[in-house]
């Protein structure tokens, strides 16, 4: 019986001696906290993920190939430093049927050793092309450790948790959720409003998808379409934070359909909501087929930043204000999100614990939504 100790993969970033990749690496070039380039660094990490789940769905049938469902999450812990090394530690968390979860540790070695970010990827395994493709089932994980068991349960409980939401019809806004929303709405009623409206805070994007870009068979890497995401959501964070917007959190990535060679992509980002000092950028993918005869939406990605200055301190940012039905969905959405997020920093003996807690290594803790 496979454990899950016996799927880990690791990966190292030379960044400190390899000087072509710590450029590639390099957010600017000059000297700048967090200037990693965290929208490649995703992208080597989702290609790790699937290193991982293919060497174990292979164990069950050579022909398989594995995609990515989802990103459950990735919560950044530290700045990271594009001077010193990167290590990536990767294992399964917990196998169902045919998917599985890749757990994977974003580390920096050295005297102080600091830990970046927490990542959670659903791969699904495969096999078969075009209309004969199809879900494999894997050999199951053997949980001997307690911290294996865990990590399985927590594995399990993100899973359900997202099926629920996903099963339950839309929630009526609570009586405090109505009146956050009725003040926005009215702030734009009043004379001279100047604030910023949500359904101005949005860009758009194309791309063709090329031969290179093949990761399985005529397929493009899933990798490189959350890069290119991540990159158009920062742009857009930068609407609204006056200093510099930096990564806290991927709430969630879904990979909805295959994205074809050929295919056309819409790129679209908009501003969903901001906290005192976060913003919250949703980025939707639509691909368009090289006959143009199919039209589908492909993900959907949601990414939070925090407005920073030089010293990396959170700073405010300027308000967002939903007008539409569909704006107010998408704000309380988030609002909500940021409720538990809190409700589980309140309570850490049943939630997450000071370890886990997003940048608690900062020189300032993780600023309040």
């Amino acid at each position: 019986m496979v454990r899950p100790i016996d799927t880990s993969l690791e990966q190292r970033l030379p960044l400190s001696t390899d000087v072509a990749l710590q450029r590639r690496f390099m957010v600017v070039k000059e000297p700048l906290p967090g200037n990693v380039r965290f929208g490649l660094l995703l992208e080597v990490v989702d290609k790790l993920a699937e290193e991982v789940a293919l060497h174990h769905a292979r164990r069950t049938d050579a022909r398989a190939y594995v995609v990515t469902a989802a990103i459950e999450k990735v919560v950044l812990r530290t700045p990271g430093d594009v001077h010193r090394d990167i290590e990536l530690k990767a294992r399964l968390n917990w196998v169902g049927k045919s998917s599985m979860e890749v757990g994977i540790r974003v580390e920096q070695p050295g005297v102080a050793p600091t830990h970046v970010a927490s990542c959670y990827f659903t791969m699904v395994a495969r096999v078969g092309e075009g209309d004969d493709a199809r879900s494999v089932p894997v050999d199951p994980l053997e949980y001997g450790e307690e911290i294996e068991a865990r990590r399985r349960d927590k594995a399990i409980r993100r899973q359900e948790a997202y099926r629920r939401r996903q099963s339950s019809p839309p929630k009526a806004p609570t009586r405090e959720e109505f009146e956050l929303l009725a003040r926005l709405h009215a702030a734009q009623e009043q004379p001279g409003f100047s604030g910023r409206l949500a359904g101005r805070l949005t860009s758009m994007s194309w791309e063709r998808m090329y031969p290179e870009l093949e990761n399985v068979p005529s397929k493009v890497f899933g990798g490189y379409l959350v890069r290119r995401a991540y990159e158009l959501a920062t742009i857009q964070a930068e609407e609204l934070a006056p200093n510099r917007p930096v990564i806290v959190r991927v709430n969630r990535i879904n990979f909805l359909q295959p994205v074809r060679i050929g295919d056309k992509l819409k790129l679209a980002s908009r501003v969903v909501y901001t906290g005192r000092t976060s913003v919250t950028v949703e980025v939707t993918i639509e691909r368009i087929s090289w006959d143009r005869v199919t039209r589908a939406l492909c993900n959907t990605c949601v990414f939070t930043f925090v407005n920073v200055d030089e010293r990396m301190r959170a700073q405010p940012v300027a308000p967002v204000y939903p007008t539409t039905y569909a704006e107010d969905a998408r704000y309380l959405e988030v609002y909500r999100w940021h409720q538990r997020l809190k409700t589980r920093r309140a309570a850490p003996a049943g939630g997450e614990t000071r370890r886990e807690r997003p940048y608690a290594q900062w020189p300032t803790p993780m600023p309040e939504p």
